[in-house]
């Protein structure tokens, strides 16, 4: 196959859905010689902040000289993103390689009667493939979807286990309470390991905690308290901490929010476990680089100047009130304008009801997403809100739109759905490169 065919191949595995459970990728990685068992990983789980936890903690073991793996999902613009070494995406004809090696297996797999793996598990299973084949140093890995059952967590004994913050996702799928989604998510701790576990709400910090007590792991809780911000605006963020007893001076990252600053620190403390358990060698002068250096696309993300164009992923409340804050501290007195999609399978209304009071004009669109809910369906809700509401169902239209209607100082955002905007990000910056021309 070559690299389009492939991706049809693995595409068309979607008709498999999502389907929780170890047994079809362990009997896949088994027949490809479980190449997982090689590697030296940090297995993150959560539900906001994953990605730039995980891209922190690449970053600065990159800067130190490591050959780092990181595989997150979904992508924002190609595919290849989602399966990375040292920042650069999987060549497309080892895709299209290792993808005609995973169909031979399957065929092998079904006959033997097992169920055809889904689309993230043959995903996986080519990441793990191709990070042994790589010789990888390190790989930071990032869960699809819960932890317990996630196809990443055949992962037998990873360096150390994370759990970001956890929230309110998924909940047809992991549990309708932040308790039972906590414990999908703590799947990930493994016996006599270690969690480095972001401050949760009481009865997610609770279960997080038992399960650790039953599988003598150690629990390491974030300490956000020792955080001295000294610059913070719609470019960098500077800051002074203490993590784990070690004072650091004059952080500067470039991904926004205050969010973004706790996230640092979770993955400062990650590096700082690595350092002081796992003898992994990291400077001061890596860590400091690895933090500036390290791009995080769709969150809170400047695409444009003028009109000030960000994208941001705010699927569900934890990132909206994550955006909302961010809108609040940096432009408390603009004008606001949103182009908005959502799946409606996402908690839309608790979404709406934090973001839309702050915009004076919303444009909606529909997500090239079988799970999306139509532009006029979430105008009319989005209608309670804000007066000026327009609906354009095809994105591409939708982003002429609101470009053509926005002034040189307007500041225009766009957010609701990942799946959204890589859409909208390449959209913008084509726009922007035939505006140059």
């Amino acid at each position: 196959m070559n690299y389009q065919e492939s991706l049809k191949y693995i595409a068309d595995t979607h008709k498999f859905g999502i389907r929780l459970g170890l047994d079809s990728t362990g009997k896949l990685l088994e027949l490809l010689g479980n190449p997982q068992e090689n590697l030296k990983v940090v297995h993150v789980a959560g539900t906001n902040g994953k990605g730039s936890v995980c891209s922190f903690v690449a970053n600065i073991l990159k800067e130190e000289g490591y050959k780092v793996g990181l595989y997150t999902s979904p992508y924002l613009e190609t595919f290849t993103e989602r399966i990375r070494v040292n920042g650069k995406n999987i060549p497309k004809e080892d895709v299209a390689r290792i993808i005609t090696l995973i169909k031979d297996k399957i065929e092998v797999m079904v006959n033997e009667g097992y169920s055809a793996p889904t689309e993230f598990e043959i995903v996986t299973a080519m990441a793990f493939y191709y990070y042994n084949e790589q010789k990888m140093d390190y790989v930071v890995l990032e869960v699809g979807l819960g932890g317990r059952f996630d196809s990443t967590n055949v992962i037998k004994n990873p360096l150390v286990s994370v759990l970001v913050s956890i929230s309110l996702d998924h909940i047809g799928v992991l549990g309708d309470t932040i308790g039972k989604i906590a414990y999908e998510k703590a799947g990930i701790i493994k016996e006599n390991g270690a969690a480095i576990v972001y401050k949760q709400v009481k009865e997610a910090e609770d279960v997080i905690k038992e399960v650790c007590n039953e599988k003598n792991a150690e629990y390491i809780e974030v300490n956000f308290n020792d955080i001295e911000v000294k610059k913070s605006d719609i470019y960098s963020q500077v800051y002074d901490c203490i993590v784990m007893g070690e004072k650091f001076d004059n952080l500067e990252i470039k991904l926004i929010g205050d969010h973004q600053i706790n996230n640092s620190i979770v993955a400062l403390n990650v590096i700082k476990y690595l350092r002081d358990n796992k003898n992994v060698e990291v400077s001061k002068e890596s860590i400091e680089k690895g933090l500036l250096n390290t791009k995080w696309p769709g969150r809170i993300e400047k695409i444009k100047e003028k009109p000030m164009f960000i994208i941001d992923g705010a699927h569900n409340e934890d990132g909206a009130k994550s955006l909302a804050n961010a809108l609040e501290k940096n432009f408390p007195n603009k004008k606001l304008t949103i182009l908005i999609g959502m799946l409606a399978d996402k908690d839309i209304d608790s979404v709406l009801e934090i973001l839309m009071p702050r915009f004076n004009k919303v444009i909606t669109t529909t997500p090239d997403n079988n799970r999306a809910i139509s532009c006029e369906e979430l105008k009319n809700k989005i209608s309670k809100y804000v007066e000026d509401v327009t609906a354009i169902e095809n994105i591409e239209d939708a982003v002429k739109y609101t470009l053509d209607n926005a002034k040189e100082d307007d500041v225009i955002i766009s957010a609701g759905s990942l799946y959204m905007i890589g859409t909208v990000r390449t959209l913008v910056n084509e726009k922007e490169l035939v505006i140059q021309k």
